[in-house]
């Protein structure tokens, strides 16, 4: 990679969750600086998104997923301590308590990473990256099944490892989160063979209005980044997570902001893929 160039994957993580959702991330990727989006392989919408971000030409990864209510994609009697009764736990809080204190089957977590990356192929789905609902990739022991898989498959992970910036000072609750996430991506020893791309937007999450967005791409240094976002269309109701309320008409508005536009071109960024990024080393 040459001198002074960075390479930006804008990737909109929850496609197939809920139509509204697709609708926005597919605007944001048509009209905006979208370029990959991650399929939560088991959402209510996940087959008509597959089938409608292939026909746009929309990269896609798989988005895995403990908790949210979701169903799990592997059969329920193979997975009875992950998703009682079929379905995964409602938050990523119950799922790192359960999984912490021992109530987790640790060979049922592989499982049904591998059938979750298994559906969203069936589905038509071309993955060419793996992250994680919520970033439960990087809890403890979880890490180690979800970097065996990607380098089975050789497929890159997103690695949410970006420093504390002055401007989280105005959202303490989000800052401490990201900071943890921060310190387990940064103190995991690199694991041979798997690619882990440097991402943003985890305190920006729900929150990624044209301001925002403008001062995380004046942030990005020299390099291969993958900044996260949520777009969407309106105000939805999620019912596998009723109480979820995020911004995500204004991520898609900022998504698609001709002044955006201008600033990626003022910085000399380039919008990238997962798989360009393989392609082009």
């Amino acid at each position: 990679m040459g001198r002074g160039r960075t390479r930006l994957i804008v990737n909109a993580d929850d496609l197939g969750l809920h139509p509204s959702l697709d609708t926005g991330i597919l605007r944001a990727h048509r009209e905006g600086i979208v370029t990959s989006a991650t399929l939560l392989a088991t959402g209510p919408s996940a087959p008509e998104a597959v089938s409608r971000a292939k026909a746009q030409g929309l990269a896609m990864g798989v988005h895995l997923a403990l908790s949210t209510r979701l169903p799990s994609a592997a059969p329920a009697a193979e997975v009875p301590t992950l998703a009682p009764g079929g379905r995964l736990r409602a938050s990523w809080a119950d799922f790192a308590r359960a999984w912490l204190t021992g109530r987790v089957r640790r060979e049922e977590v592989a499982r049904e990473l591998e059938a979750q990356l298994a559906r969203a192929r069936a589905l038509g789905a071309e993955v060419d990256h793996l992250d994680a609902h919520q970033h439960l990739h990087l809890l403890p022991g979880i890490r180690p099944l979800v970097e065996t898989l990607a380098r089975r498959e050789g497929l890159p992970l997103r690695w949410p490892d970006r420093l504390p910036r002055a401007a989280w000072l105005r959202a303490p609750g989000p800052a401490l989160k990201t900071l943890l996430l921060s310190v387990l991506a940064r103190t995991a020893r690199p694991t041979s063979g798997v690619r882990r791309v440097s991402a943003g937007g985890v305190f920006e999450a729900g929150r990624l209005d044209e301001p925002t967005l403008l001062s995380l791409l004046d942030s990005l240094p020299e390099g291969d980044f993958e900044v996260g976002c949520h777009p969407g269309e309106g105000t939805p109701h999620v019912p596998e997570d009723p109480a979820w309320t995020y911004g995500w008409q204004a991520e898609m508005e900022a998504l698609t902001s001709p002044r955006v536009k201008t600033r990626l071109r003022e910085r000399g960024i380039t919008l990238a893929t997962y798989a360009s990024l393989r392609a082009e080393g």
